[in-house]
């Protein structure tokens, strides 16, 4: 009788826990790559610390989004003709969705570390939204599996393959289009799918490449007046050749910096009243930024640059007063952020994609053969762990609610995390 009262109290929290549990889009709740309130393990393997592995058929590099006890991620045919969308219960790993969203006639050949859904989903109680760049933007029901509303008409030319996710605010979700052929950011109402604003790049392509006119990276929407004063909103959005600034209520470019860079992939991060954003996809540089400029800034906002050991795939994380980023080829770096001054470098095993996760005092590194590479940030190098899956291929950056670590592979997803103690 106490086992069993034990393990019903312990099922209960577990419940009131995981309903205040989120991660609704791509690097969380604030976009930043930081979980402020989970605790996930510092230690697993295949035989350990696995509360459940469920395999997902079919490729995709889209991240977990997590809402109570759902999990949903996108997934594709290897030719890119249809395209699902896979809700997984939390608790079981048990499949409770596996919907059929679009099906594709003519899509364009993406290579191998791309797929036909990369872009995260962004979820919130109720519904999750769906997007797979050119080939379509869906609502669906978070309980039902139904289709609400959708959009196949949001086109352009990825060249190879989508990757941009959206995110919601207020009543909108917003996304960035940067094709070879067309480049704007749009914002949709969230309940019928219609359009409420559509931006322009307002960059002169007439003279640049049509391979340089495309971008991969996200949106985020930053703070520049602090929580208590939505005055300062901004949607800092980067594209080919520029990162753009918007309001997020219409659309109205704020400001805007002119670079040569091109398939812009990681994610801004903002803080210290500087904006941290990546230029570049062949030659990457990070750039600090300060976004209170009005109209062109290139010349008069831009406080430094850092043009060796930045990554092209994997965004930057900003913890405290340090920077701390992983290049495609496992240079890990940490910087000053308000100087740019380089604090340590570090190597790590293997390839980077996935960007890293702050939670409970600790960072974390996922390279591209499924290994772990955790640390405590400070101004000097000190390992914590490194932990091994099965030898599988990692581009997605996983998700951490609660005490989980939840974790997408080429074949699987995971659920991480240590059994309660009795």
């Amino acid at each position: 009788m106490r086992m069993l009262l034990l393990y019903l109290v312990l099922g209960i929290a577990c419940e009131v826990g995981c309903a205040a549990d989120e991660w609704g889009e791509f690097r969380g709740p604030r976009g930043d790559g930081i979980a402020a309130s989970s605790q996930p393990p510092v230690t697993w393997s295949e035989e350990k610390h696995i509360q459940w592995k469920t395999e997902i058929h079919d490729k995709g590099w889209s991240s977990p989004v997590v809402w109570e006890n759902q999990i949903w991620i996108t997934t594709a045919t290897e030719d890119g003709h249809q395209l699902f969308a896979v809700c997984v219960d939390r608790t079981t790993g048990d499949i409770l969705h596996d919907r059929l969203i679009f099906e594709v006639e003519n899509p364009e050949p993406v290579p191998f570390d791309n797929s036909y859904a990369s872009p995260t989903s962004a979820i919130e109680a109720g519904r999750v939204y769906l997007h797979y760049g050119t080939y379509g933007t869906a609502c669906v029901d978070t309980n039902s599996g139904e289709i609400l509303w959708e959009r196949r008409d949001l086109k352009c030319e990825h060249e190879a393959g989508p990757n941009s996710s959206p995110f919601l605010w207020n009543d909108l979700l917003i996304v960035n289009v940067d094709g070879r052929d067309v480049q704007y950011v749009i914002a949709l109402d969230k309940f019928s799918g219609d359009t409420v604003w559509k931006t322009e790049r307002s960059v002169d392509f007439s003279e640049v490449p049509v391979h340089q006119r495309k971008a991969y990276s996200m949106p985020l929407l930053i703070d520049t007046d602090g929580p208590d004063n939505d005055g300062g909103l901004q949607i800092v959005s980067p594209g080919g050749r520029s990162i753009i600034s918007y309001d997020p209520a219409d659309g109205t470019e704020l400001w805007k910096i002119e670079h040569r860079g091109w398939s812009i992939a990681p994610r801004p991060v903002y803080g210290h009243d500087l904006l941290f954003a990546v230029m570049d996809h062949d030659h990457p540089e990070l750039w600090a930024i300060r976004p209170d400029g009005t109209g062109d800034v290139t010349e008069t906002h831009i406080e430094w640059k850092l043009k060796r050991g930045v990554p092209a795939r994997s965004s930057p994380i900003l913890i405290d007063d340090l920077l701390f980023m992983v290049d495609r080829n496992g240079v890990l770096s940490c910087v000053e952020a308000v100087t740019g001054d380089i604090v340590w470098k570090e190597r790590l095993e293997g390839n980077y994609s996935a960007s890293p996760i702050f939670a409970d005092g600790r960072l974390y590194f996922f390279n591209e053969d499924a290994v772990t590479t955790i640390i405590k940030p400070g101004r000097k190098f000190e390992l914590v762990s490194e932990n091994a899956l099965a030898k599988d291929v990692l581009m997605a950056t996983p998700a951490a609610v609660g005490d989980e670590l939840i974790i997408r592979t080429l074949h699987h997803l995971y659920c991480i995390s240590e059994p309660p103690a009795e």
